[in-house]
């Protein structure tokens, strides 16, 4: 979708160890969105001055403007909205894909909105894709959503919240390193509840096989509150090269696949060692994107299920690794992995 430059402007700073709430925007001419800010070109001049101009991103309360700030978790990037005052999304899904836009907009994978908690939880968490459909959570997203609240509370240390989404509670926990470990709570393996059409053995949809393309793949499909298909192999090769795998041609496939009722992401695994993966992700919705935290997940999950590791795994992505673990004693997953600050700014909607 296509948006007049026009009608566009943005502002920014770049990130510090100051309070969100204190941080004041640096107002650019009225250009196209940019994705991140070019540091090597602003002067310290500008610099200065975009720690000295009013008002505030949270206390920026003009009509049509919205404030926000750019986390990105492995590079799996998303326009944070604090949405606190409101169960109502502040932007709607098509105002969501032209701020995603990565020629037209800020650039995104998503835009998740930080809202009141409900059903006991601290806080709820809802996403728009890139292409303006809602998912039910977001691995990489809920850990971004953790340092971002940390940040608006002005909150220090390790902090553990309580995450209402629409794959249920979620409980991220911020690490004195800088990490995010997150409960993810238990994998879900009954074919209805993925949900999937492919046939269930005792243990799930373990090893099934999905034509594709005409070609047989073996596949695990794993929920993680959202559905996920991970593949290993084909009929006619035992191990994936996943960085041979055309994801652009293939991924829209399996996305779309007859199969899967609500869409599916989808991972393609190659097993270095029972404790070492490595996964490309097309996910549903957003595509090929650099990491994915629930389909990590869902990979660890699928490997126990097939033999092929143990329930501690290293996980590479594009973006770089996460820590899964499939503990035996609760059935939970925990992921651990990093969540940054990219740029602070607001649009003009």
């Amino acid at each position: 979708m296509k948006m007049a430059a026009s009608s566009l402007s943005l502002a920014f700073c770049l990130p510090s160890r100051r309070s969100l709430s204190s941080i004041p925007p640096f107002r650019l001419s009225p250009n196209p969105f940019i994705r991140k800010p070019p540091s090597a070109s602003l002067s310290l001049d500008a610099l200065k001055i975009a720690t000295s101009q009013p008002p505030s991103f949270v206390d920026c309360k003009e009509s049509g403007v919205l404030p926000f700030v750019k986390y990105e978790g492995l590079g799996n990037d998303f326009i944070m909205v604090d949405n606190r005052d409101s169960m109502e999304p502040r932007v709607t899904p098509e105002q969501a894909m032209k701020l995603c836009n990565r020629n037209f907009g800020v650039g995104a994978d998503g835009v998740i909105f930080v809202m009141p908690g409900s059903n006991g939880a601290d806080y709820t968490m809802r996403i728009f894709n890139s292409d303006g459909s809602e998912p039910e959570m977001c691995g990489n997203g809920v850990r971004c959503v953790a340092k971002f609240i940390s940040e608006l509370e002005n909150l220090q240390g390790t902090q553990r919240f309580r995450i209402h989404t629409g794959a249920g509670l979620i409980v991220p926990e911020t690490q004195d390193d800088g990490k995010v470990k997150v409960d993810m709570g238990q994998p879900i393996l009954s074919a209805p509840e993925i949900p999937t059409k492919l046939p269930a053995n005792y243990n799930g949809v373990v090893q099934a096989e999905l034509t594709v393309d005409g070609i047989g793949w073996n596949v695990t499909c794993v929920s993680m509150g959202n559905p996920h298909c991970v593949t290993f192999s084909t009929k006619l090769c035992e191990t994936l090269q996943v960085d041979e795998i055309k994801l652009e041609a293939v991924g829209p496939k399996f996305e779309h696949h007859e199969m899967f009722p609500s869409r599916t992401n989808t991972e393609f695994v190659q097993v270095f060692s029972r404790s070492h993966l490595k996964m490309r992700v097309w996910e549903r919705g957003a595509g090929a994107t650099l990491a994915c935290g629930t389909g990590a997940c869902a990979v660890v999950v699928a490997a126990v299920l097939e033999g092929r590791a143990e329930r501690s795994c290293t996980v590479d992505l594009p973006g770089g690794p996460l820590e899964i673990e499939w503990l035996e004693e609760d059935n939970h997953v925990y992921m651990t992995g990093p969540a940054e600050v990219v740029f602070y700014g607001y649009a003009n909607l």
